[in-house]
This record gives C-alpha cells, sequence and structure tokens, in this order.
C-alpha cells in the first residue's frame, strides 16, 4: 500500500528541530506540503529552506502554539496556502524540572501543561472543521514514555503527557465515523535538544534515579519520525486510538 501523502497538506510543530524536523523532512520526502511551525523563527525557516532545496513544498510559521492567534495563523495558512488540513501532528512540546508533585512550582506546572496538553487541544480544535468538512483527516500526537508510567519525568510532564494520551483516544473514538484517525507515538530517549533544567537535590531526580536503568538505547529523531509518518499514512488506515511505543522496549520492561 502507498503512503498516499503526495500533494497532502500536512501541520507539524515544534518542526525547527529535533523529532518534528525530521518529521517535517520526512513528510516533504513523501510529496507532502508542510506547514513547519514552531517558536524558533531561525530553525523553521531554516527547515522550510532545506525542504525547499530538495524540491519540496513548505512555509514556516512562528509563534507560541499555545495561544490562540498562532493556533489560528497555523491554521490559516495550512488552508489558504495548501487548500486544507489533512494532517496534523502535535510534536512540540517542553520537559518539566523533574519535580515531585510537592515541589512544582506554579509557573513551572502552568507552563508544561499549556505547552504540552492546552496547545495540541486547541490546534486539533482548530483544524477539526476542516477535516471534517473534507471527509478525512489524520493526527497524530507526541506523548512520551512518561504517558505509560510515572517514573518518567516530573508530575507536570508525567501529568501533561497522559494528557495527550487521553485526548488521542478520545478523538479516536470520537471521530472515527466521521473518517478521523488520532493516534500518538511513546517516544523513550531520543537524541534532541530538549533541556532538563533539573535540581538534582531535589526529590523528583533522586526518586526518579533509579527507573532509568532499562530505557534501552538511544533513538535518533528519524526513528520517531519514521513512526509518526506511517501513522499518518494510508497504509495506517485501520489503526486508530493507538499509542505506539518507539522507545526499543522500555515500556515492555
Amino acid at each position: 500500500m502507498t503512503s498516499g501523502l503526495d500533494g497532502r497538506s500536512v501541520i507539524v510543530t515544534g518542526a525547527g528541530s529535533g523529532i518534528g524536523r525530521a518529521t517535517a523532512l520526512a513528510f516533504a520526502a513523501a510529496g507532502a506540503k508542510v506547514v513547519v511551525a514552531d517558536l524558533n523563527a531561525d530553525g523553521a525557516e531554516a527547515v522550510v529552506k532545506e525542504m525547499e532545496q530538495a524540491g519540496g513544498t513548505a512555509v514556516a510559521v512562528t509563534g507560541d502554539l499555545s495561544e490562540q492567534a498562532v493556533v489560528d495563523e497555523v491554521t490559516a495558512t495550512a488552508v489558504e496556502r495548501f487548500g486544507g488540513v489533512d494532517v496534523l501532528v502535535n510534536n512540540a512540546g517542553i520537559m518539566d524540572r523533574m519535580s515531585a508533585l510537592a515541589d512544582v512550582a506554579d509557573a513551572e506546572w502552568e507552563r508544561v501543561i499549556r505547552v504540552n496538553l492546552t496547545a495540541p487541544f486547541l490546534l486539533t480544535r482548530a483544524v477539526l472543521p476542516h477535516m471534517l468538512a473534507a471527509g478525512r483527516g489524520a493526527i497524530v500526537n507526541t506523548a512520551s514514555e512518561a504517558g505509560f508510567r510515572g517514573s518518567a519525568a516530573g508530575a507536570a510532564y508525567t501529568a501533561s503527557k497522559h494528557g495527550v494520551v487521553g485526548l488521542t483516544k478520545s478523538l479516536a473514538v470520537m471521530y472515527r465515523k466521521q473518517g478521523i484517525r488520532a493516534n500518538a507515538i511513546a517516544p523513550g530517549g531520543t537524541a534532541t535538544n530538549i533541556s532538563v533544567d533539573a535540581d538534582r537535590t531535589a526529590l523528583g531526580p533522586a526518586a526518579l534515579g533509579p527507573h532509568f536503568v532499562n530505557v534501552g538505547r538511544v533513538a535518533q529523531p528519524e526513528e520517531q519520525a519514521a513512526a509518526i509518518v506511517f501513522l499518518a499514512s494510508d497504509a495506517a488506515s485501520n489503526i486508530n486510538g493507538v499509542i505506539l511505543p518507539v522507545d526499543d522496549g522500555w515500556s515492555a520492561v
């Protein structure tokens, strides 16, 4: 079965680096037209240039995706430039400070939840009318190993990724009769530039330390991207509501 992605309109968030960049490039290689959304303007523009030099079609939109105005701009750009939204990849995310619950500051909690969970909600809500009008659409979210367990990150990040898992499954059930599929990947350790500003003397890092023994090898961003593109493609046409671990078996331990 072919991917069916040639000519499709795709939004990838967090596409200026890491898994998002690799995903945007993979979609472009499959013939899709890509909206590269990222907070970092230089990173987004560099990825667009890279795709265009390879013969792809892409446009950058920069801004904080937890803000409704930015979400509206991303959606409008896909519709106006590429005729609609066929695929949405909610990939942008940030880490917490690995804080245990009693140590989580309000600002840490609110920012992590806003970026990791509220932003995917806002963008999905914005694109759904266009997918529903077309009678089809694929949404792929980036969850995490932390969406399966309580021992892969701090309280805020873990809660946010459990939320992404729930959001994905709710979407899959609610909209399957309208031709919309929603799935997620759950990456294990991956070589990206996401940073962790943790207080190593706090309870969170001290408690979590022993749980990272069986994490498996560190993946390359392209390995995560391959899973995302598969889930968005026609080859996964009967896959809906799946949270796919891409973690070298960490979730099986």
